[in-house]
Protein backbone atom coordinates (compact mmCIF):
# COMPACT_ATOMS: atom_id res chain seq x y z
CA UNK A 1 0.00 0.00 0.00
CA UNK A 2 1.35 3.08 -0.84
CA UNK A 3 1.12 5.42 2.05
CA UNK A 4 2.80 8.76 0.62
CA UNK A 5 4.47 10.59 -2.82
CA UNK A 6 6.51 13.22 -2.97
CA UNK A 7 7.82 15.34 -5.62
CA UNK A 8 10.42 18.25 -5.67
CA UNK A 9 12.01 20.79 -8.24
CA UNK A 10 15.08 22.63 -7.46
CA UNK A 11 16.81 25.54 -9.62
CA UNK A 12 20.48 24.18 -9.87
CA UNK A 13 21.78 27.85 -10.48
CA UNK A 14 19.63 29.51 -7.13
CA UNK A 15 20.49 25.94 -5.31
CA UNK A 16 24.74 26.66 -5.90
CA UNK A 17 24.10 30.54 -4.99
CA UNK A 18 22.61 29.79 -2.06
CA UNK A 19 25.23 27.47 -1.46
CA UNK A 20 27.79 30.13 -2.50
CA UNK A 21 26.23 32.15 -0.19
CA UNK A 22 26.04 30.19 2.66
CA UNK A 23 28.83 27.83 2.93
CA UNK A 24 27.66 26.08 6.34
CA UNK A 25 24.38 24.72 4.50
CA UNK A 26 26.45 21.94 2.22
CA UNK A 27 27.45 20.15 5.58
CA UNK A 28 24.16 21.04 7.42
CA UNK A 29 22.40 19.83 4.17
CA UNK A 30 24.57 16.82 3.34
CA UNK A 31 26.75 14.04 4.56
CA UNK A 32 30.56 14.40 3.77
CA UNK A 33 29.82 11.69 0.43
CA UNK A 34 27.46 13.82 -0.46
CA UNK A 35 28.80 16.87 -0.09
CA UNK A 36 31.72 15.85 -2.49
CA UNK A 37 29.39 15.81 -5.69
CA UNK A 38 28.64 17.70 -8.34
CA UNK A 39 26.22 20.86 -8.14
CA UNK A 40 23.51 19.28 -10.19
CA UNK A 41 23.57 15.94 -7.86
CA UNK A 42 23.40 17.71 -4.71
CA UNK A 43 20.58 19.74 -5.83
CA UNK A 44 18.91 16.41 -6.66
CA UNK A 45 19.46 14.89 -3.50
CA UNK A 46 17.91 18.27 -1.57
CA UNK A 47 14.83 17.31 -4.23
CA UNK A 48 14.87 13.86 -3.14
CA UNK A 49 15.08 14.75 1.10
CA UNK A 50 12.19 17.61 0.42
CA UNK A 51 9.96 14.69 -1.69
CA UNK A 52 10.72 12.41 1.28
CA UNK A 53 9.57 14.89 3.74
CA UNK A 54 6.93 15.70 1.76
CA UNK A 55 6.11 12.03 1.49
CA UNK A 56 6.38 11.20 5.29
CA UNK A 57 3.78 14.52 5.81
CA UNK A 58 6.98 15.33 8.11
CA UNK A 59 8.97 18.88 7.61
CA UNK A 60 11.20 17.67 10.50
CA UNK A 61 13.50 15.15 8.82
CA UNK A 62 17.45 15.62 10.25
CA UNK A 63 18.58 16.52 6.55
CA UNK A 64 22.24 13.47 7.93
CA UNK A 65 19.68 10.68 8.67
CA UNK A 66 18.41 10.37 4.98
CA UNK A 67 21.20 9.67 3.04
CA UNK A 68 21.44 9.25 -0.81
CA UNK A 69 23.21 6.52 -1.81
CA UNK A 70 24.09 4.90 -5.45
CA UNK A 71 24.22 1.42 -5.97
CA UNK A 72 26.60 -0.25 -8.26
CA UNK A 73 24.08 0.17 -10.99
CA UNK A 74 23.86 3.60 -10.61
CA UNK A 75 20.57 3.23 -9.31
CA UNK A 76 19.72 5.81 -6.33
CA UNK A 77 18.73 4.64 -2.88
CA UNK A 78 18.04 6.39 0.66
CA UNK A 79 20.46 5.38 3.33
CA UNK A 80 18.53 6.06 6.54
CA UNK A 81 19.79 6.72 10.44
CA UNK A 82 18.76 7.78 13.40
CA UNK A 83 14.67 9.07 14.18
CA UNK A 84 14.24 9.24 9.98
CA UNK A 85 15.02 4.98 9.89
CA UNK A 86 12.46 4.35 12.48
CA UNK A 87 10.01 6.63 11.05
CA UNK A 88 10.64 4.73 7.97
CA UNK A 89 10.32 1.39 10.15
CA UNK A 90 10.74 -1.11 7.36
CA UNK A 91 8.90 0.73 4.80
CA UNK A 92 10.22 0.82 1.22
CA UNK A 93 11.42 4.13 0.23
CA UNK A 94 11.40 4.79 -3.69
CA UNK A 95 13.50 7.18 -5.17
CA UNK A 96 13.66 8.74 -8.38
CA UNK A 97 16.54 11.60 -9.56
CA UNK A 98 16.74 13.70 -12.15
CA UNK A 99 18.71 16.59 -13.65
CA UNK A 100 18.68 18.34 -16.82
CA UNK A 101 18.40 22.26 -18.55
CA UNK A 102 19.22 23.86 -14.88
CA UNK A 103 16.81 21.62 -13.12
CA UNK A 104 16.84 18.97 -10.32
CA UNK A 105 13.88 17.25 -9.74
CA UNK A 106 12.88 14.03 -7.19
CA UNK A 107 10.11 11.99 -6.57
CA UNK A 108 9.80 9.91 -3.60
CA UNK A 109 6.75 7.13 -3.00
CA UNK A 110 6.80 5.00 0.46
CA UNK A 111 5.50 2.02 0.53
CA UNK A 112 4.32 -0.47 3.23
CA UNK A 113 3.13 -3.99 3.20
Amino acid sequence: MIEGVGIDVVNVERFGQSLERTPELRNRLFTAAEAALPLSSLAARFAAKEALAKALNNKLLAWHDAEIINLESGKPEFLFRGDTAELIDGAKVHVSLSHDAGIASAVVIVERQ
